[in-house]
């Protein structure tokens, strides 16, 4: 035990003793610097260096753009970004070829360069004569149709077997932008997200009557519209509503407005359901996007 204590106090002796450093001048040998340090002032000494100098990179990278360039730190927000971005800069493409080729129609009727439209003088009377002879039927047609009549005028197979009539929808894209989320029915995901451009009008897909109007905490401004054959149209993340319950729509007719996709709670893009006899069914498969 007295042996052990020994070692450890010779130990802590040999970490506290110190050493002398000097800098002597090479021509005169007199000393020009010295400092004294103990081992366990050279480890203190590195371990701070070494936290600082850790501290310092970790405040580089994070307070710069250096952070972009580390694998895996972009988030899946970003995406969403870039597409926005991309649109509002088509959309800005576009305005300023506008823009270009109405100043290019002014400089052209200021310097005179403009030319007039030349119009046809009608003679009413000779398209009087010419429409007569578009609408009257020649006897090689009168003949046709004759014959036609009357072989099919008897002819019941002409109505088909299957007294079934289904009804054929045409459905309308709710809002105009690029799909950010598809349907995926495991994961109780039983609508599509929607990248739109900002105050986009959204459309009813089909016709039908309003059922349900109103702002929520989760979604903002929420629109239902029911339509035939049990089919119900849910459009969520709207900054206004157009309509109001009991409203009868027609399809294609606007009813809300959309937001700023950096604007709404759930990443403020548009979102819509279409369900039909109480199942989720999926916009791609009805819907041309």
């Amino acid at each position: 035990m007295k042996k052990k204590n020994i070692r450890v106090k010779s130990f802590f002796q040999k970490l506290r003793f110190r050493y002398r450093v000097s800098v002597l001048n090479e021509n005169t040998l007199e000393e020009s610097w010295h400092i004294r340090l103990s081992r366990l002032s050279v480890m203190v000494y590195a371990s701070v260096l070494v936290l600082s100098t850790f501290a310092l990179l970790a405040l580089l990278i994070y307070a710069t753009p250096v952070k972009y360039y580390l694998p895996g730190y972009g988030d899946s927000g970003n995406r969403g970004k870039i597409i926005v971005g991309a649109m509002k800069t088509d959309s800005l493409v576009q305005q300023v070829k506008l823009q270009e080729g109405y100043i290019d129609i002014l400089k052209a009727i200021v310097t005179g360069n403009m030319k007039s439209d030349s119009v046809a003088s009608l003679d009413s009377a000779q398209l009087k004569e010419t429409a007569h002879v578009f609408v009257e039927k020649s006897n090689a047609e009168k003949e046709f149709v004759d014959n036609f009549e009357n072989q099919e005028k008897y002819n019941l197979s002409s109505l088909g077997s299957d007294t079934k009539n289904e009804n054929v929808y045409v459905f309308f894209r709710p809002a105009k932008g690029v799909i950010s989320s598809q349907f995926n029915l495991s994961e109780k995901q039983y609508g599509i997200s929607i990248i739109t451009s900002p105050n986009q009008t959204v459309l009813s897909v089909l016709a039908g009557t309003v059922i349900y109007a109103a702002y929520t905490f989760d979604y903002g401004w929420v629109i239902e519209v029911q339509h035939e054959n049990n089919y119900l149209s849910i459009y969520k993340n709207n900054t206004r509503l157009l309509k109001k319950i009991g409203d009868m729509v027609k399809a294609g007719e606007g009813i809300a407005i959309t937001g700023d996709s950096e604007d709404t709670k759930s990443g403020s893009q548009f979102y819509f359901e279409l369900w039909q006899q109480g199942k989720p069914v999926n916009p791609e498969d009805v819907i041309i996007f």
